[in-house]
């Protein structure tokens, strides 16, 4: 029978939570004011003495668009009755957040090993909150391109209201991608070099500079099952206003980042109680 000393302070033992039990919402919403601050930290290190600031986050798809339409504005591309550059642009726009987005995830927790070997707290905060921090980025993007919509005389429709569900989606797209980068990248280092070349080939894998309608039958599906197809198609409809997107396309992309959601959020969590000692 185990002894107590009388007067002995209280210990508090943190085990490492298993299956089911590990996926804790509840305890990622109480450090929900931590997410906010190293979100905060995150954004105002970008900014901070640079020499162009908020203006790099125009110019990032604004010279994208320019370079883009000059080499594919004449190529015949299906742009939806659109100039080619504002086709292009609308998927740009959500296609540099996520870009961006995971880029900065990935190596969210080997570049925190400091806060995570001296503090507790669940660690799929340290990704969530890179992709809080871009969206200030993403926020300007899209008035950009209303701008460009309203300079362009494209009405702006009803469509406009599916932005924030959109939004919701590519937000776990990004998230179901970054949790497994971030926790490979603990494991092994060279993900982080290996990330910006992924990131270029997956532009170009997604309809971003040309349109679904655009590939041959016997590509699109393994276009389809790219999560980034529904994410910039609804993205393309609800900016643009023209044809309705198929919305088939945007279910498989929304099962396809669920999957990559669940999955990676299981692998992050069971590789979790090996990152301090990693680090």
């Amino acid at each position: 029978m185990a002894s107590t000393t009388i007067g002995a302070p209280p210990v508090t033992v943190i085990e490492p939570s298993t299956g089911w039990r590990a996926l804790d919402l509840r305890e990622l919403w109480r450090f929900r004011e931590l997410v906010y601050f190293l979100a905060l930290r995150d954004v105002k290190v970008r900014y901070k003495q640079t020499a162009l600031g908020v203006a790099w986050v125009l110019l990032q798809p604004l010279l994208a668009m320019g370079i883009f339409s000059i080499v594919f504005g004449s190529r015949g591309l299906a742009t939806e009755g659109v100039p080619y550059s504002l086709f292009v642009v609308s998927g740009l726009v959500p296609w540099f957040y996520f870009s961006n987005a995971t880029s900065g995830a990935s190596g969210s927790i080997v570049s925190n090993t400091q806060l995570i070997s001296k503090v507790y707290f669940p660690r799929l905060a340290i990704p969530l909150a890179a992709l809080a921090a871009n969206l200030v980025d993403f926020s300007i993007g899209l008035l950009l391109e209303l701008v460009l919509l309203v300079v362009f005389g494209v009405p702006l429709g009803v469509h406009l209201l599916a932005i924030p569900a959109l939004v919701g989606l590519i937000i776990l797209t990004a998230l179901g991608v970054s949790v497994w980068l971030s926790a490979l990248d603990v494991q092994y280092r060279d993900v982080r070099y290996a990330v910006p070349f992924f990131m270029q080939v997956w532009l170009f894998a997604s309809p971003v500079i040309y349109s679904v309608s655009d590939v041959p039958e016997r590509w699109r599906p393994l276009l389809i099952i790219n999560p980034m197809t529904g994410v910039i198609e609804g993205f393309r409809w609800a900016l643009l206003g023209k044809e309705s997107p198929d919305f088939g396309v945007i279910a498989v992309s929304t099962i396809v980042v669920v999957a990559l959601l669940l999955g990676g959020i299981v692998y992050f969590k069971r590789m979790e109680r090996t990152f301090a000692d990693v680090v």
